[in-house]
């Protein structure tokens, strides 16, 4: 079954199959999620059997919205189908641009709508093993280090997120639960 995603072409937002997309670096929609619990980001390992970046560690959750899909209603969907997570919710951090090589003739040219969500340790993580191959709590500070010296361990798009957008998506968060 072939996935169709909001891509622009020439100039016009259409439904464009997931691979093609990919393949031709279009522009696209996309969503991302990053948990946090105090200092801790929840963190996934990809699957392998994804057709990019598999095995690599990547923010909680990340993916295209349907058609017709709202990105807060895509990141909930999806936080459920990749982690089995329901009722957390969500608040909308960051809209960016980002574009990078996947590999394998793979780019990936999105447009994010990144949301942060706020767990307790009772929180209840249940990962589709077609989707995910670990999942991992990782302290913010120690992440941001780990990246640094071995970034080929980390997706692209988690690179640029943690480089460049850091601030707007945890700032607060961050500061707030270190004086805690």
């Amino acid at each position: 079954m072939s996935i169709m995603i909001p891509a622009w072409v020439d100039g016009t937002l259409t439904p464009v199959e997931k691979l093609d997309a990919h393949k031709r670096g279009l522009r696209h929609k996309a969503v991302s999620v990053f948990i946090v619990r105090g200092t801790e980001v929840l963190m996934q390992q990809r699957a392998m059997g994804k057709y990019h970046t598999p095995g690599l560690w990547a923010n909680t959750c990340c993916t295209h919205p349907d058609w017709d899909e709202a990105p807060s209603a895509c990141a909930v969907r999806r936080l459920e189908e990749e982690l089995g997570i329901t009722g957390l919710p969500l608040e909308h951090r960051h809209h960016l641009e980002y574009r990078a090589d996947v590999g394998n003739g793979l780019i990936e040219h999105e447009v994010v709508d990144v949301f942060l969500g706020r767990a307790t340790d009772s929180l209840v993580v249940a990962p589709n093993p077609e989707e995910v191959m670990a999942v991992e709590w990782m302290d913010y500070y120690d992440l941001i280090a780990l990246v640094r010296r071995k970034p080929d361990r980390f997706t692209p798009w988690l690179r640029i997120y943690l480089a460049d957008h850091a601030n707007t998506i945890f700032g607060a968060d961050l500061a707030q639960a270190a004086r805690v």
